[in-house]
């Protein structure tokens, strides 16, 4: 069965992005895994305000992401770009199918209320955090609205020069 793996970049002190949305913060100046996580990933999984916000995906949606099936979950949106495909209702039961396709990994890229939502189903197999050393002090936090304790194991660890950490956990 294919996994959905939350994979982003997140502050020190735990936000997703800065007070005004900004993304600034994060480190651009190498690869730090992503060409190697995009060969295990096929799909992306988009809530609706990061799908309106950034893009599509279209020519990578200004971030050289590799061309993926693209899955937006909003109960508010009529439609979606063509060739993506909107998700609403009973999110459990489509994630569930979806994760049954033949295909590689789902990519969780955001955002905040998709994965508070899908983490609180039980449908997030792996988180793939990129904790850059910064303090924002404000902004956007990764993990709100998450209703019971997750216990998680910790499967690897990557330690970059600029100080990125690289942290990979399966739900335990």
């Amino acid at each position: 069965m294919r996994k959905v793996i939350l994979g982003l970049a997140i502050s020190l002190d735990s936000f997703i992005e800065g007070p005004n949305g900004e993304y600034d913060w994060c480190f651009t100046d190498q690869d730090y895994g992503l060409n190697e996580f995009y060969k295990k990933v096929d799909s992306v999984f988009i809530g609706r305000k990061s799908y309106e916000m950034s893009y599509g995906l279209e020519d990578g949606g200004g971030f050289g992401l590799p061309k993926m099936k693209e899955y937006v979950f909003s109960n508010t949106l009529q439609q979606v770009k063509e060739g993506t495909t909107l998700v609403s209702g009973d999110i459990k039961q489509a994630v569930q199918r979806i994760k049954q396709h033949e295909g590689k990994d789902i990519w969780l890229f955001g955002g905040g209320s998709l994965t508070a939502s899908l983490m609180n189903l039980g449908l997030v197999d792996e988180l793939w955090l990129s904790v850059h050393p910064v303090l924002l002090g404000a902004g956007k936090p990764l993990f709100q609205g998450i209703k019971e304790r997750v216990p998680l194991q910790l499967i690897e660890t990557k330690v970059y020069e600029t100080g990125l950490v690289s942290l990979k956990y399966v739900l335990a």
